[in-house]
């Protein structure tokens, strides 16, 4: 049996279905508190691709052949309910996905930043311990932490690097999961595998385009919309694309067909008593370079796409020229990942359809 938690998010419900379709003898077990719906309500933005409830999803999942498909409604930084989620269900793999997953949420005040803190380590806590004190230990735990960590620049396989720093309120409780991650693979012998997730673009995987029903959510706000997807979505809502700064920090991506493949394959990788790290990338591109792309595909649809230069409402450096080691996760992803280009330009056409939700929400693109 594979846990999937997060499993309603933009990540989790693809690979849900990924997951189901790879191992069709295996129980996928799928938990989610609702909380991103919520998050996203709370800054007054939609998902653009309208998305069906979690008891609709697995009903037309099951529908469509996934029928070895569950989804269970719950929230893991309750420890009494992850005690009996594992209690009954004792995974051999959990695959961890859950988490408040935006910088800029994070940021919004000190009680959102102690809330993503809270939420977002206490899940994990109680995860691990309860791994223990169920003698569960032999679970192959899969977590997606952050390219965002400083000290996950190389792509280390079977090995721990222990100087990881954050740049950001959000990406301190990945930094603060690593850790917790280490002691349970140190002192327990816990099978650990971290991956180092870039900004995830796209718009869907082959599974959720099989049904309207089967779609994953579409985020383009300031708050949860990932920089690729929020400047498709500006061009589409005739929005300028809005480059923070000089726009020279390079930033790494992966597809979410790449994404949701590269889980599934880390799930596939026999477990083992060690640490393996790797930077789930496939590239990396500036943010002014990844304007004038959208700008591109944007003019092949009429849609000439305005560039501007805003004051960047983050604290970071804006010559950024960092450079990742991902030779690991390109072994692990065994394919051809995205075209970053081809992808925009999917992306446009595929979102096309949604362009008067994105106009109707183009005052959520800035911050409030």
């Amino acid at each position: 049996m594979i846990l999937v938690t997060g499993a309603d998010g933009y990540l989790g419900w693809p690979v849900m279905l990924r997951l189901a379709k790879t191992f069709p003898q295996e129980r996928i077990v799928g938990v989610d508190n609702g909380k991103r719906r919520v998050w996203v309500r709370e800054v007054g933005s939609v998902s653009a691709i309208p998305i069906a409830s979690m008891v609709d999803r697995q009903e037309v999942a099951h529908d469509r052949g996934f029928v070895n498909i569950t989804l269970i409604e719950g929230d893991l930084a309750d420890v009494e309910f992850v005690r009996e989620l594992l209690g009954v269900f004792k995974p051999r793999v959990i695959v961890h996905l859950g988490a408040q997953p935006s910088v800029s949420y994070a940021e919004i005040n000190a009680v959102k930043a102690r809330y993503t803190m809270e939420n977002n380590c206490s899940m994990l806590c109680n995860l691990l311990w309860t791994l223990k004190e169920l003698n569960l230990l032999g679970t192959h735990f899969i977590e997606t932490t952050s390219t965002g960590v400083y000290g996950s620049l190389a792509d280390t396989v079977s090995k721990t690097n222990r100087e990881v720093l954050a740049d950001s309120w959000m990406e301190s409780s990945k930094v603060n999961n690593i850790n917790l991650l280490y002691l349970a693979q140190k002192q327990w012998g816990l099978p650990v595998t971290d991956l180092r997730t870039a900004i995830i673009y796209g718009v869907g995987t082959r599974e959720t385009r099989e049904a309207h029903l089967l779609a994953t959510r579409f985020d383009f706000d300031f708050y949860f919309g990932t920089v690729v997807n929020r400047f498709v979505a500006q061009a589409l809502a005739l929005f300028p694309l809005t480059v923070y700064g000089r726009g020279l920090q390079r930033r790494p991506v992966i597809s979410l067909e790449d994404a949701v493949e590269s889980v599934v394959r880390a799930v596939k990788v026999p477990s083992s008593n060690s640490f393996n790290i790797y930077n789930q990338m496939t590239g990396a591109i500036r943010i002014a370079d990844l304007a004038q792309l959208v700008q591109k595909a944007s003019d092949k649809l009429g849609l000439k796409a305005e560039v501007v230069h805003v004051s960047n409402p983050r604290i970071e450096k804006e010559d950024n020229e960092i450079e990742i080691d991902n030779r690991g996760f390109v072994k692990l992803l065994h394919k051809s990942p995205a075209v970053l280009q081809e992808a925009i330009e999917e992306m446009l056409f595929a979102m096309a359809p949604y362009d008067d939700t994105l106009k109707a929400h183009s005052d959520r693109f800035m911050e409030r």
